[in-house]
Order: structure tokens, then sequence, then C-alpha cells
């Protein structure tokens, strides 16, 4: 069981709270990790670099001089990639970087990421968010108070549109709703800053450790029913 630290929502200090041991069973599987972090970003890229062959560029069908007899080198195409104006020697084609990853291993990593942070002593608790309106200035106050290190990932229970505005802007602070967050976006955290009400919505059952549980079907039995 990971120990975390409890703060009200003014941002002073309470008393440790035993994390829920639904999410945080203390597995750490480091390769699952690596695996949706690469991927993740291996996703962003667009892949639209886009360049021109010698086949692609128009014009130099025809042989720019005769093949011997001028004292200089052969050459077959003013548009050969030693030419100006002519085409690249393996240009960049667009394609897709994108990388596919299996739902549990998904799963595995998010609840990796979640166990190294509070393995670390990287992961808070908080009461809740007092915002009636967008303060980037309160909440700078608020992580003031709370002095946690590195960056913030702040995790909500719902959408907290006020909490957003106010931290958009705010370099090395994220906000978004408990259970929308990446491994990735764990990953780039440094500390890991969870509201209390977001913690009620973690079942006994992570969705990595899961399994369809169903009958084998008997087909002796099946056609003697029909």
């Amino acid at each position: 069981m990971y120990q975390a630290p409890y703060f009200n929502t003014d941002g002073s200090a309470g008393s440790e709270v035993t994390l829920p041991a639904g999410l945080f069973n203390g597995v750490i599987h480091e390769a699952a990790v690596h695996q949706v972090v690469k991927a993740h970003l291996a996703n962003q890229r667009q892949g639209s670099a886009s360049k021109k062959n010698r086949a692609a560029v128009s014009g130099g069908s025809r042989k720019p001089w005769r093949q011997k007899g001028t004292g200089r080198a052969r050459q077959g195409t003013i548009r050969a990639a030693q030419w100006r104006g002519g085409g690249r020697a393996f240009p960049p084609q667009p394609r897709s970087w994108t990388q596919r990853v299996p739902r549990r291993v998904r799963a595995l990593a998010r609840t990796s990421a979640f166990n190294s942070r509070a393995e670390a002593g990287r992961v808070s608790i908080i009461e809740g968010f007092d915002f009636d309106a967008p303060r980037t200035r309160k909440l700078t106050t608020l992580l003031s108070a709370l002095d946690r290190p590195g960056k913030v990932l702040f995790l909500t229970h719902g959408v907290n549109r006020d909490l957003y505005l106010s931290g958009r802007n705010l370099p090395g602070v994220r906000v978004m709703p408990f259970g929308l967050e990446s491994t990735y976006d764990v990953v780039w955290s440094g500390t890991v800053v969870i509201e209390e009400a977001a913690l009620a919505t973690i079942g006994d059952e992570t969705p990595a450790d899961t399994r369809a549980r169903r009958r084998p079907i008997d087909r002796e039995e099946d056609a003697s029913d029909a």
C-alpha cells in the first residue's frame, strides 16, 4: 500500500492517506511504459515530409552531351542528384509513423507509471479546487503552498474549466480530468496531484487485470439442447 500526502483546498497540509490498491497495486513494468511512451511520441509525427526524386523532376530526358570525346565526366541527365535543380537522392516520402499498442499493454503502462510516481513519493491528494473563475494568480499561490517538485499534473474529478483556464498558460502545469491522462502525461510530470473525489472512481480491479471469463461451449451439450 502506498501512502500519499494530503492537502486541503487552500493548500495546507493534512495527514497522509492510503492510495487505493485498484490502481496503485505496486506493479511497475518498465518495458510496457517504454513501449507506450515511444508509440505516443511516434504518433505525434505528421509524416508529411516530401521531396522530389529524379523521376519526379520535370525535364532532363535528353543526354546533356555525348558519352565520349568531350573530356568531361559522363552525364545521363541534368536532373540527376549532383546537378543543380535535379532530384534528391533517397528523398523523404509521405508515410505514417503510427504505432499501435494493445489495450492491455496501455493499461499496464498507465498503472506502472502511477506506481512509479507513488513509489517515489510524487503523488499527492488534494481535497478539491476552489475556483469559481479562471485565476492564474490563485493557481500560482496554490502551487507555492503545495511545494511539489518539477512539473505538476492536476487530475480533476470531471472537467474543471476554471482550473484548466487558470493553468493553461503556466509552463510545467497540465490540467485534465482523471482517467483521460495518458502514460506519457504521468511520465512527463514530476508530481501528480489527484482530486480526492476522483479516487472514488477507481475500482478494485484495473483494466490490465481484467480477463474475459467465458465458459467453453460443449458442442455435444449444445446439440442435445437443440
